[in-house]
């Protein structure tokens, strides 16, 4: 397997605007970028954010991610990427 690298930054929404959670990624050399509460408006945030949720969207459209029936992690590994080929199919669908 590859050797597991640590991110450079955390984006985060206002949900995770705790002390302890910015010296946990302080700790890790990680820098947070977490919204502040009262302060900062989220949308900064949200383009970030949008990539994920969207792609959570897609693949929760596959009945066996969403609700997980298989109790081995390698086989539910597998249909995972199973399901972000297939997202990945249907997105390049008549580019080529």
């Amino acid at each position: 397997p590859r050797p597991r690298r640590r991110p450079g930054k955390l984006h985060a929404d206002k949900a995770y605007d705790h002390r302890r959670c910015r010296r946990a990624c302080q700790r890790r050399g990680i820098q947070p970028r977490i919204a502040r509460r009262g302060v900062e408006d989220s949308q900064r945030l949200g383009c970030h954010r949008w990539v994920v949720e969207r792609t959570f969207a897609w693949l929760s459209r596959m009945r066996r991610l969403t609700t997980r029936y298989e109790r081995r992690v390698d086989i539910h590994y597998a249909f995972t990427l199973l399901g972000c080929s297939l997202v990945c199919l249907n997105k390049l669908q008549g580019r080529f």
